[in-house]
């Protein structure tokens, strides 16, 4: 992702009395302060403080220190951090490295936190299942499947509403009233008495907790650069495959409940996850700030977790690398106008496609991995365990994947790692009769197939906040639509070896390879589309273009699609 300063005219020095100064600065005659080298993003995410001095200027350039175009890219009047922006500002990287850690400390750790509680209350089925859950409920793997099936539809419909109204209320405000309601559904599991009340149940939650991925995604990019929030999505969706390590050692304890009550351990694990998951989403209305600016309240502290000096650096350096972040306020709705025009971005599309496929290969294998293990002879604590593996292996392999998407900008090359990563184990459990082959190598086959590596780009190329929040939704509604495909492969009458099933995840996962050959070569061409367009216009016409905004985010002839 990136936009493009004007060629000439973007060697021209800004005046001071060119520019309109921020609150913190006073006009003079000299010409603005130096800025630092232009950032090298082809690096690992910890070697910042091996390649630059910590007293070097650290404030890259961007369109604000071009006085023909930078009034072109000022933020809105009622943009939250207005007050603390001031192209004039400058910082050094010791500065940016202490604030960028402070931001993953007290921002990104309990973003974390409160994905995890997400995934407890969503994962914990997984773990009845091995407490004769089914057979309690007197339901089958069928029966299985459409609670998976209509959990994936809920969640896709509460999508909007949620996205919408985070956009509406604010993150800070939504995301923990979300957890306060779908932890009460969580617990109230506890009391699950058939089919229906679990059918019923599977669907209320799977509706509160739509679009809550998203909402974490758009809260993060209020604090973080486009390049630096690819690894934090890392460390962010190790917050999932953390829950499912942790709900499986808490299911390994909570489980040994049966019989207390003359209750199943199912029971207790469903209550207290959800009543845990309920204390998380209070504290989380005191530990989210609604941006940058906004961290002093009674319970963070009158002076909030930064000083000026800090959020100036933030707003700065953020709406520097991303000015489209100052086009719409914290608080601002989405109109269906806007809505509409997020609907139509063809340039998103691609990435859309790819959301509905890409993790079924994995995904089918993944909901029946404790019934699998279960038929091949481990018992109920020993299955829990062996869930664990796997996961650790995964953050490993996600992490360094990220990594890589990061060090050698090909985003659409390193995605598809995860399918060729995933074909050879597919092949094995197509082919082997694994109910005669060791359990132990059959648990490591299927424990390597679900441990392959994930990366994204969705937020990348939506490049203004309207589609960045409306695309993450889209993004996650084609993920859900791929769950409920994920929730019918493997049936019944295929078990238990599911070749029929095992045969058409190859077959996905083949038409993946090709829907991310398809993605980059589109992007390619818009890219070069681009350039020719915006290198035949003179600077001055490259000015007038950006005077009049006769396109608008992703659209922009100076933006870049990555891929």
């Amino acid at each position: 992702m990136a936009t493009v300063i004007p060629g000439k005219v973007s060697e021209k020095a800004i005046l001071a009395d060119e520019i309109e100064f921020g609150p913190n600065e006073e006009a003079t005659a000299d010409v603005i302060p130096p800025l630092g080298k232009p950032e090298e993003h082809k690096r690992l995410w910890f070697q910042k403080s091996k390649q630059y001095d910590p007293n070097d200027i650290a404030t890259q350039p961007s369109v604000y220190d071009n006085a023909d175009v930078a009034t072109q890219y000022k933020p809105r009047d009622d943009w939250e951090n207005l007050h603390r922006f001031d192209p004039l500002s400058r910082w050094t990287w010791g500065e940016e490295t202490k604030v960028v850690r402070k931001i993953d400390w007290r921002i990104m750790t309990w973003t974390a936190i409160m994905f995890t509680s997400m995934e407890l209350d969503r994962a914990n089925l997984a773990q009845s299942l091995t407490d004769n859950f089914l057979e309690d409920m007197h339901m089958t793997t069928d029966d299985y499947n459409l609670g998976n099936t209509i959990y994936a539809l809920c969640f896709l419909a509460g999508e909007f509403p949620a996205q919408l109204l985070a956009k509406w209320l604010g993150p800070d405000r939504w995301i923990p009233s979300q957890i306060v309601l779908f932890s009460v559904v969580s617990a109230s599991q506890f009391t699950l008495s058939d089919r229906s009340s679990f059918l019923a149940c599977r669907a209320l939650l799977a509706f509160l907790q739509g679009g809550f991925i998203p909402e974490c995604v758009l809260y993060l990019s209020y604090f973080y650069k486009h390049h630096e929030l690819t690894i934090r999505l890392g460390f962010f969706w190790t917050g999932m495959f953390l829950a499912d390590i942790l709900a499986a050692i808490i299911a390994f304890g909570l489980l040994h409940m049966r019989g207390v009550q003359g209750r199943p351990g199912w029971r207790w694990l469903f209550l207290i996850e959800g009543l845990l998951t309920g204390v998380i989403g209070l504290l989380s209305y005191v530990m989210m700030p609604s941006g940058p600016t906004q961290t002093a309240s009674w319970s963070r502290g009158k002076n909030g977790w930064f000083s000026p000096r800090e959020e100036t650096i933030m707003v700065n350096r953020i709406i520097r690398d991303d000015p489209s972040k100052g086009t719409m306020h914290n608080r601002q709705p989405i109109t269906p106008k806007l809505l509409w025009r997020s609907l139509t971005d063809i340039d998103l599309w691609p990435l859309y496609c790819i959301g509905l496929t890409f993790n079924i290969p994995t995904f089918s294998p993944q909901q029946y991995l404790n019934l699998s293990l279960r038929g091949l002879g481990f018992d109920t604590f020993q299955t829990n365990l062996l869930s664990i593996p796997y996961l650790v292996l995964k953050i490993i392999t996600m992490m360094a994947l990220a990594t890589l998407a990061e060090y050698t900008g090909q985003l659409a090359a390193c995605a598809s790692i995860f399918q060729i990563w995933c074909l050879p184990f597919l092949i094995y459990l197509r082919v082997v009769d694994t109910t005669q082959a060791s359990k132990w190598l059959t648990w490591g086959m299927i424990s390597l197939l679900l441990a392959a590596p994930l990366v994204g780009w969705i937020s990348r190329n939506s490049n203004t906040v309207r589609s960045r929040a409306v695309g993450a939704a889209l993004y996650t509604m084609f993920l859900q639509a791929g769950v409920i495909i994920s929730s019918n492969i493997y049936r019944a009458d295929d078990a238990p070896l599911y070749r029929r099933g095992n045969s058409i995840l190859i077959g996905i996962l083949s038409l993946n390879l090709v829907l991310y050959a398809l993605a980059k070569a589109y992007y390619i061409w818009r890219n070069r589309t681009r350039e020719r367009k915006w290198n035949t216009m003179t600077p001055e016409e490259q000015l007038v273009y950006l005077a009049d905004h006769q396109d608008a985010g992703n659209k922009r002839l100076d933006f870049r699609l990555a891929s």
